[in-house]
């Protein structure tokens, strides 16, 4: 985003950069100018291919990547690719399978994605992170020092945390237990809606959950994703003045992995770094 009063020259193809967004049900792509993190263009979709084995997404990535660069404005040709996907990644290798295929544990994402794209550069991360390091570097999170903590409230519950720009990965905040339960079965968007919950009692629920992150990790911003963070009003008056810790709204929505994913591509040479190092 511009300052004010400065404007941003139009994008070249070396500020450019496809991050792509695996869910249960689509497969989105978009060309991210990382200076900005505005896609350029429209995102494309494609259903996600059922059973979501690794070589059926990689197809489908590669129809993706097909369409984004064929157009008039797109990334250099042998620029790197992210990817966000629904599971723990460590090094490329996905750890475990969220709404995909299990065939997924164990396979390392990045080889083949790299496979499916003719040797192109990939790096992929978990979903959740994706969409935290986007709303940290362009969205509520921009500018602002210290420890950050998006939490996603919808079928279950995502986490991310970056401290001062520097993501911690794999954080999977859902599952800390909670009063004997995992908290995403007590929390979650969808709790509340099995449950029918009414959003006072949910609030309580929430309440509960963020007084629990607040004391283990005492962040400087909570950032609320997922589709209950278009309805602020419905919960927060159960969590105003009750926390330490401010509350925000994310304001990336459905863009937030694609533009996580290009991010991690394109703009963490610290992370690329250290990842050559692992490989040598």
């Amino acid at each position: 985003m511009a300052e004010a009063g400065h404007q941003i020259p139009e994008p070249t193809p070396a500020d450019l950069v496809i991050g792509i967004d695996i869910g249960g049900t689509g497969m989105k792509g978009g060309i991210v100018d990382i200076r900005t993190g505005l896609l350029v263009g429209d995102r494309f979709r494609i259903p996600t291919p059922q059973p979501a084995t690794p070589e059926a997404c990689a197809g489908v990535v590669a129809q993706i990547v097909e369409e984004l660069q064929g157009r008039d404005l797109a990334p250099l040709s042998d620029s790197a690719i992210g990817i966000d996907f629904p599971a723990i990644i460590k090094n490329g290798l996905a750890l475990s399978a969220a709404n995909v295929d299990p065939s997924w544990v164990g396979t390392n994402l990045e080889e083949t994605m790299s496979k499916a794209l003719g040797g192109r550069l990939v790096y992929a991360l978990n979903d959740a992170d994706a969409a935290g390091l986007a709303e940290a570097t362009y969205g509520q999170g921009r500018d602002k020092d210290g420890l950050l903590a998006l939490i996603t409230l919808g079928t279950g519950i995502g986490s991310a945390l970056i401290n001062n720009g520097q993501l911690i990965p794999n954080t999977e905040l859902g599952h800390l237990e909670i009063d004997g339960q995992d908290a995403e079965t007590r929390a979650s968007a969808r709790a509340r809606e099995v449950y029918e919950l009414s959003w006072k009692k949910y609030g309580k629920r929430l309440h509960r959950y963020f007084s629990h992150l607040e004391m283990l990790f005492s962040p400087d911003l909570f950032i609320i994703g997922g589709g209950i963070s278009k309805n602020p009003e419905k919960f927060m008056p159960y969590l105003e003045g009750k926390l330490r810790t401010p509350m925000v709204m994310a304001t990336l929505r459905n863009n937030a992995g694609i533009v996580g994913a290009a991010l991690w591509a394109g703009g963490m040479p610290s992370e690329h770094k250290r990842r050559a190092s692992a490989k040598a």
